[in-house]
């Protein structure tokens, strides 16, 4: 479990190799904010500095054999989405997954970073709609708690020409297993979220498989 420097002076070492290969078989790297010792834990980190975090995160961390490397970025097309695409440019980005919600408010943050992916030249694998719809677990009723009133990811996905790898309906258990550290696939293996989740994980392998067999 090896710690890397942080990119800044002083003795805060925050970032740490924290293999989790017992329950779920990914291997992760996180970067933790020690508290002030006032009661506050908020911590403001300028543009650089996170530049120099995402460097030493690709560059430092020593992650061993891996199938996949996946960063997962907030919303928004911020410095820190170009650093990791500029960081990366050698390695030959396989493409972007983008996840978003049914409503129209997160669609519009969607079709930014679409506009993003094709500034820079990233390869789009697909649209993920997280928290698509709702089945009860004693009616079996499916109710919308994120109405998608223009349509959703499915009618975006069609008018931009952009695959739509699948559709993770809502379920409590999700939040549980991830609570306890488990494997929600493993916990509900015949969940209808379990099996949309497997359904995307194959579309993007097939994706990468394809990808490396072509020619850089």
């Amino acid at each position: 479990m090896p710690v890397v420097p942080p990119p800044w002076r002083g003795n805060r070492k925050c970032l740490q190799m924290l293999p989790d290969r017992e329950s779920t078989g990914i291997t992760h790297c996180l970067c933790s904010v020690p508290s002030t010792g006032k009661g506050k834990g908020t911590w403001h980190c300028c543009g650089f500095l996170l530049s120099g975090m995402i460097k030493q995160f690709l560059r430092d961390v020593d992650w061993g054999e891996v199938d996949y490397l996946i960063v997962d970025t907030p919303p928004g097309t911020s410095d820190e989405h170009l650093s990791v695409v500029q960081y990366l440019a050698a390695a030959h980005i396989d493409g972007a997954v983008i996840i978003t919600t049914p409503q129209e408010v997160s669609l519009q943050d969607v079709r930014k970073e679409i506009n993003f992916c094709h500034k820079v030249k990233l390869p789009i694998i697909g649209v993920v709609e997280n928290m698509s719809g709702f089945t009860c677990p004693k009616c079996k009723k499916e109710s919308q708690i994120f109405p998608p009133t223009t349509g959703g990811a499915e009618a975006m996905c069609q008018d931009l020409k952009i695959p739509l790898l699948g559709k993770v309906p809502l379920d409590p258990h999700i939040g549980k297993s991830c609570d306890e550290g488990r494997s929600f696939l493993i916990d509900a293996p015949d969940s209808p979220a379990t099996l949309a989740y497997r359904s995307i994980i194959q579309r993007i392998q097939e994706f990468c498989l394809q990808k490396k067999r072509e020619p850089h």
